[in-house]
């Protein structure tokens, strides 16, 4: 696959939950929720647990992820008109098992689309969106990085 083009990505607008999260990515690190209750992580990001529903501030919060991966399923894109990722086609689109349990939407970078693999490693990379945001994505390997699109 070749190289991601120089186009910068939209991320969303955080609001006062999801502020951590964004600002932890701005900084190269991956948060989760964590369950102290049942001890499990979840994603997307709730105020609640999904799992045993606990939504009390000092059993449900925020915890540092390793950002190890295994490649669930993936499809790569070839066409779309939606802003910004006309430009960005074609790209891999993925569904990652998180090594602390939850499944993340997310895309493959750096990879060639004939080596993708179900189970394959991967760790989190952080591209630069708009507005100065970041992005977690993935990229093949056992240890995470960040980079940023100049």
């Amino acid at each position: 696959m070749a190289a991601t083009p120089d186009v910068r990505f939209d991320v969303p607008e955080p609001d006062a939950f999801t502020r951590p999260y964004w600002d932890a990515a701005a900084e190269g690190r991956l948060l989760l929720r964590h369950c102290a209750a049942c001890a499990r992580f979840h994603h997307y990001p709730r105020e609640f647990c999904p799992y045993c529903w606990s939504d009390s501030p000092d059993v449900v919060s925020w915890r540092p992820a390793s950002g190890r991966a295994t490649l669930y399923t993936w499809s790569v894109v070839h066409r779309n008109d939606l802003p910004p990722f006309g430009a960005r086609t074609p790209y891999v689109a993925a569904v990652v098992d998180l090594a602390e349990g939850p499944r993340m939407m997310t895309e493959v970078v750096e990879c060639d689309e004939a080596s993708l693999r179900v189970g394959m490693e991967l760790a989190v990379a952080f591209r630069e969106g708009g507005g100065g945001g970041c992005v977690p994505v993935f990229r093949p390997g056992a240890t995470s990085a960040s980079w940023a699109d100049d």
